[in-house]
């Protein structure tokens, strides 16, 4: 109900809303808002990451990489945009070299940010370099020791056999979430 009295309140409010109807999963819901604030800001950087994020979450992969596609025109240095897109193929196992290029330019544009680091670590060891993947892995988990990066590290060390460390991370990631 509230109401806005320039462009930027505006959208302040259709990312707010987005978020909160994204927090209650009710991802059709939260779509439809931030499509409509797109209406009105079609090149708005934040609603189209929002909106790229949420079509993603409802399974509307070609939105999604459309929306990011376009963020990235809009906006070169946006990277989480390249990390969404290349992490979103990595996990789907799609254009692996598209994947890495776009996590490795995200990690040129970001280089301290632990969820870039995760992907590219993610990225090497999809594509067979575990060292790298290691290296990455473990500066990321040391940064940020959230669930996933933790899942991404411990199954990295499980395949090189460094089995005790993984179940090790595992469990104390496990007690901490």
């Amino acid at each position: 109900q509230a109401v806005a009295k320039n462009s930027q309140q505006r959208a302040q409010l259709v990312l707010t809303e987005g978020q909160i109807l994204r927090d209650a999963k009710q991802y059709d819901a939260a779509f439809k808002v931030l499509s409509k604030g797109l209406e009105n800001q079609p090149n708005h950087p934040d609603m189209l990451y929002e909106a790229a994020m949420t079509a993603d979450k409802q399974g509307k992969h070609a939105i999604f990489e459309e929306m990011l596609r376009k963020l990235i025109k809009v906006s070169p240095d946006h990277a989480h945009a390249y990390n969404a897109l290349g992490y979103a193929l990595l996990e789907r196992r799609e254009r692996l070299a598209e994947a890495m290029q776009l996590v490795e330019k995200a990690y040129q544009l970001e280089p301290d940010s632990a969820a870039i680091m995760d992907s590219l670590g993610w990225g090497y060891y999809l594509t067979g370099n575990p060292a790298r993947s290691l290296e990455f892995m473990r500066r990321a988990y040391a940064v940020f020791p959230d669930p996933e990066v933790a899942a991404h590290l411990g199954e990295v060390l499980w395949q090189q056999g460094a089995r005790d460390e993984a179940k090790n991370i595992w469990q104390e990631n496990l007690k901490k979430n």
